[in-house]
């Protein structure tokens, strides 16, 4: 297997996207911590999992960048393309990695080091970015080869893997990280290390996971040899009128695919590792893509991957984009293994630790969510994520059903002037108006020193009759960005005489007009 790998492409990606230069240090961020930056980021101090004003301490000119998988795939597409022109059978394993079978194309081409330096310079001249090249036997080896620019020899790969770090596990879309945590606590800090220990031993304490990494350390495939072939009644196609010239109309679409192609294999006990998506548009042009996966494909992956390849295709460069819309979408399983041991984890609603009746509850809940969005559209159906924050408002973000719901903030990080819990439990779309008085019947301010000119004694909401407070809890100060720019406020809890006595959370916000607002009312 021959790895075609070019490094940091997140960030070089970025930096594409954005019209700057690759020269300049440049990261990567998701949930404020570092997931890629450039080689001239790494040589100022910055470091993969390293929080953003850790990473800007260390270099101030550092150029930020959020993450974005679908720039990702849209720009890498080149990349596979400029290799598909000289090595057939190219398969995507993600955004920055190809894979291709390096036999044939290396005796064509007069050896392994002659079609690595012309692929190199392929991509090179046709993409201008720089990429690295490995080989040995399987995937997971040749990809280690290619982050060193290594051409292992046939037979090999064991010997090559053996004194590398066990931290080489954990690879992008593996989720291995507590059983490599688990494996360096044991002692095991090499990959050699752990391919000495025995099959047996090995599945008897860490399982099948555990015995895909084990049969990976030895330098062997990451499957058995012998797989499946897939039938010919799992491959699923679509037609589409009018065709589909928007990503996010394909994107929706393949949704709806991706649960057809992942029920199928289902029925057959198998799993998805290798999936072809063809297209034909419109005026009768044929697009492919093969993309090759460590682990057996879930639904949501299916449709991702179908997602970034349309972003890949219908946002090329002119010239490198279809002429028209694809009107004819095919989803076939190049490659399958068996899939009854990891059913219960992949194939139930998403939703782990609930039992498997809950599960099923959840898969039941997700199909109808999606079937209203077959009715009424895809931005029909929003669920909420918990995101960090310090006002009840910014702390949750509506998501469509089926998108990315991972956190942008995480809520453990430190938020000073965070509300105390319980958070209200009506937050309004737009804040009520209200007047804030003290005894004296003078409106209630903030000092220079951020503290109430006094207490609140009673308080008129959206022109209704003033109610008394009864009590109240505060202030807490939130800061602006630069010192009490925009974004600054003041928050009390205020609990009103009424019938019943009801109990709100009082914003006081705005530089030249400072205005009083009822943000939320608590149960």
């Amino acid at each position: 297997m021959l790895v075609l790998w070019c490094p940091d492409w997140p960030a070089v990606a970025a930096a594409m996207a954005a019209g700057v230069s690759a020269h300049p240090p440049a990261a990567v961020f998701s949930a404020n911590r570092v997931v890629a930056c450039s080689v001239t980021a790494r040589s100022a101090g910055v470091r993969r999992g390293m929080r953003r004003r850790d990473a800007q301490a260390r270099c101030p000119e550092l150029v930020v960048f959020g993450t974005d998988d679908g720039r990702d795939a849209r720009l890498f597409e080149p990349v596979a393309a400029a290799v598909e022109e000289l090595v057939v059978g190219v398969e995507v394993v993600r955004p920055g990695l190809v894979a291709v079978p390096v036999t044939g194309a290396a005796g064509y081409f007069g050896g392994e080091l002659s079609l690595a330096e012309l692929l190199i310079d392929q991509v090179a001249s046709r993409v201008g970015v720089e990429c690295q090249i490995g080989v040995a036997d399987g995937l997971f080896a040749a990809t280690l080869a290619a982050h060193r620019s290594v051409l292992v020899d046939r037979g090999a790969a064991r010997e090559f893997l053996a004194p590398l770090d066990i931290t080489e596990l954990d690879q992008p879309d593996t989720e291995r990280a507590e059983l490599v945590d688990l494996l360096r606590r044991l002692g095991l800090r090499t990959l050699g290390a752990f391919a000495e220990l025995a099959e047996r031993d090995v599945v008897s304490r860490f399982g099948s996971a555990g015995l895909l990494a084990h049969r990976l350390a030895q330098g062997r495939s990451e499957r058995p040899p012998h797989r499946r072939r897939p039938p010919p009644e799992l491959t699923v196609s679509k037609e589409f009128d009018p065709p589909l010239d928007r990503v996010d109309a394909a994107a929706f679409m393949a949704k709806t695919l991706a649960g057809r192609f992942h029920a199928g294999l289902a029925a057959h006990g198998l799993a998805c590792t290798r999936l072809g998506i063809h297209a034909v548009t419109e005026r009768g042009e044929e697009l492919s893509r093969v993309w090759r996966c460590a682990e057996p494909l879930t639904p949501q992956g299916i449709a991702d991957r179908v997602r970034w390849q349309f972003e890949g295709w219908l946002k090329a460069a002119p010239g490198a984009r279809p002429t028209s819309g694809v009107s004819r979408l095919r989803l076939e399983p190049e490659e399958t293994v068996a899939g009854n041991s990891l059913q219960l984890g992949l194939w139930r609603g998403g939703v782990r630790g609930l039992g498997e009746e809950n599960e099923l509850a959840a898969e039941k809940a997700g199909r109808a969510l999606v079937r209203v969005q077959g009715l009424l559209g895809p931005e029909s159906v929003f669920t909420a994520v918990l995101d960090g924050g310090r006002g009840p408002a910014e702390r949750v973000r509506l998501v469509p059903w089926g998108d990315d719901r991972s956190v942008h903030s995480p809520p453990e990080m430190p938020w000073p002037g965070r509300l105390p819990a319980p958070s209200p439990a009506t937050v309004f779309a737009k804040a009520l108006p209200a007047r804030v008085v003290d005894s004296a019947g003078a409106a209630v301010e903030t000092t220079r020193q951020r503290r109430l000119t006094a207490p609140p004694h009673e308080v008129s909401v959206n022109g209704a009759a003033p109610q008394r407070v009864l009590d109240w809890a505060g202030p807490w100060q939130v800061s602006g960005r630069w010192g009490d720019g925009p974004g600054a406020c003041t928050r009390i809890q205020a609990l009103l005489a009424g019938e019943p006595e009801v109990a709100v959370l009082l914003t006081l916000a705005g530089q030249d007009h400072p205005q009083w607002t009822v943000e939320g009312v608590y149960d």
